[in-house]
């Protein structure tokens, strides 16, 4: 991290989260952060996930830029596959403010946004709009007062799929009420197939993946296992966010909503390691929670992962992040002499 960004990060960080938050992507958007340029690639780096060509298997989860407001920006930020969102068919507000809390001591977030964004038309000519580069995906999602979810993650495919890399069906976020239902293999089921069939009238295919919690024992994990091979996703996000408050100190631990950052990690890990186990490597995994150097992701690769995805620790360690991890994780791939696809899977026994 240079001068700058440590300057930044401590500005950012007198701000309120959200503001903060806010402040960053209009700041991405004007080019006022800076950034790579391009992202850390190689020949060990170089990663096919799901039929995408990514430059690194290091990627932005959703989240951040939920509008597609800094696309352009965020794909020269190092990452080798971006995902914005979550969308849904209309424009709606979420939850009331405040709604996201940094938890300093915790290296931790806890936020119950409750997907607001502008609406899937809005989103979709951003992201039809955007530069060549990395691929670029959209997390999808329902409106909070939709009478049928199942058909407005069909809706956001039909009106945003045709601009998006791929598709990733968000499920298990905690913020919108019951939409961690959908998780159950019954409406799982259900919804993936009205979800592939507005995927599959598209022009051209899209990957679709699904996004789980970290909350889930070990007979949902296989319930959404045999789903998914089932409905042939392309891929499964392995986690959301948590509604854990295991081992928090910061005062502000109480807050409702999902938590991310470093206390999830070893929750989530044996999450995707156990999904790994229960798919026998027949469905690629990404893996997401509490990712912040370059030892975490070998971890999370070791677990099952064929790629990994960062986001709050972002908040602790600025948009070189990425950079970094891709840089590190191309020097211990040559010093160890293993391949990406050596390594994925490689330490399910120490995760299970």
């Amino acid at each position: 991290m240079n001068v700058i960004e440590r300057l930044g990060l401590a500005a950012m960080h007198r701000l309120d989260p959200e503001h903060a938050h806010d402040l960053s992507i209009r700041a991405l958007g004007a080019g006022l952060v800076p950034l790579p340029g391009a992202p850390v690639t190689s020949d060990r780096l170089h990663t096919k996930l799901a039929g995408l060509d990514l430059p690194n298997p290091i990627g932005l989860a959703a989240g951040y830029d939920k509008n597609a407001k800094a696309l352009a920006a965020l794909m020269r930020a190092g990452f080798g596959f971006v995902e914005l969102g979550a969308a849904t068919p209309r424009p709606q507000p979420g939850n009331s403010k405040p709604r996201l809390f940094r938890l300093a001591g915790d290296r931790a977030i806890i936020n119950r946004f409750g997907f607001n964004n502008e609406g899937a038309a809005k989103i979709a000519e951003r992201l039809a709009a955007r530069p060549d580069g990395v691929p670029v995906g959209l997390n999808i999602g329902a409106n909070k007062d939709s009478v049928d979810r199942a058909a407005d993650f069909a809706e956001v495919v039909r009106i945003a799929g045709a601009s998006a890399d791929f598709l990733t069906v968000n499920v298990s976020s905690p913020n919108t009420e019951k939409l961690r239902d959908l998780q159950g293999a019954d409406a799982l089921a259900a919804l993936l197939e009205r979800v592939i069939t507005a995927r599959d009238a598209l022009p051209d295919r899209r990957p679709v993946f699904v996004k789980v919690a970290p909350d889930l024992d070990e007979a949902a994990l296989s319930d959404i296992a045999a789903v998914a091979r089932n409905a042939r996703v392309d891929a499964i996000i392995a986690t959301n966010t948590t509604l854990s408050r295991e081992g928090l100190t910061d005062p502000q631990r109480s807050e409702a909503g999902g938590l991310s950052g470093a206390p999830l990690f070893r929750r989530s890990t044996t999450v995707l390691a156990r999904l790994y186990r229960q798919l026998n490597g027949e469905i690629p995994l990404i893996g997401v929670g509490g990712v912040g150097s370059a030892g975490q992701a070998w971890e999370k690769l070791r677990a099952g992962a064929t790629a990994v995805q960062i986001y709050s620790a972002l908040i602790y360690e600025g948009f070189s992040l990425a950079a970094r991890i891709a840089e590190d994780l191309d020097a211990r791939l040559g010093r160890e002499a293993v391949t990406l696809p050596e390594l994925t899977g490689s330490g399910i026994a120490d995760w299970v």
